[in-house]
């Protein structure tokens, strides 16, 4: 399941964003990367592990992701991990690969249901650098406006294409989910959805509690916490 939100980040956290990343030099992105993934990545990065200055810009996207109503619908998230912050220049790219099952510490862990894609950068300022989803459907490719986000499974081989002009900046994170089968996420979030869209014409509608009690038990049945 694919799932684009929309206005993720407001400009003014783009903006304060695009200046303390300006202050913070970026390393080699092959240096988190596995043995495989190593051989097809070619780009930079900020973590907060190597780099503890950027703790508050990724404070700021995690916060943004969980106030944001949809992300919490579409992902369910148990856990999450910091996020990165990846640069792109003329000529990088980072090919086709499927993202580590397990990301985290020694004393943290986290199986990566989830993954993530928050754009910092204007589709316009950059040519090149769409991230491409392989799923059911075929390759697709996704270039969203800044501030914006795509949540899709870990699981899916992905890449990001080179940049052939400017440059792309985004923030890059993974969820653990309480549900970890994709399908049963799906069917959840089409039910949320569907409820939401049922309060919004009126609350007192009964299929509203119909739907819901559905959704729950659903959850209950497939959930982990």
């Amino acid at each position: 399941m694919l799932v684009r939100i929309d206005n993720v980040l407001s400009r003014e956290e783009l903006d304060t964003l695009g200046r303390q990343l300006a202050e913070l030099k970026f390393e080699d992105g092959r240096s988190t990367a596995g043995e495989v993934a190593q051989r097809v990545k070619h780009n930079l990065q900020i973590t907060v592990d190597r780099e503890p200055r950027a703790r508050p810009m990724a404070d700021l996207v995690t916060a943004a992701a969980n106030r944001n109503q949809t992300f919490i619908s579409a992902t369910l998230p148990s856990k999450m991990s910091t996020p990165m912050f990846n640069f792109h220049e003329i000529g990088m790219s980072y090919g086709n690969h499927v993202d580590g099952a397990i990301t985290g510490s020694r004393t943290f862990r986290m199986r990566t249901d989830i993954a993530v894609t928050v754009f910092l950068t204007r589709p316009e300022d950059y040519d090149g650098g769409e991230l491409t989803v392989e799923d059911a459907y075929g390759a697709r490719r996704i270039k969203l406006s800044a501030g914006s986000a795509i949540v899709y499974p870990a699981r899916s081989v992905h890449r990001v294409e080179p940049v052939t002009r400017g440059v792309r900046l985004a923030a890059v994170f993974w969820v653990q989910s309480m549900v970890r089968d994709d399908a049963r996420r799906n069917i959840l979030f089409d039910i949320d959805v569907v409820i939401n869209n049922l309060r919004k014409r009126s609350s007192d509608l009964p299929e509203i509690t119909a739907l819901s009690s559905c959704y729950h038990n659903l959850l209950r049945e497939w959930g982990e916490v």
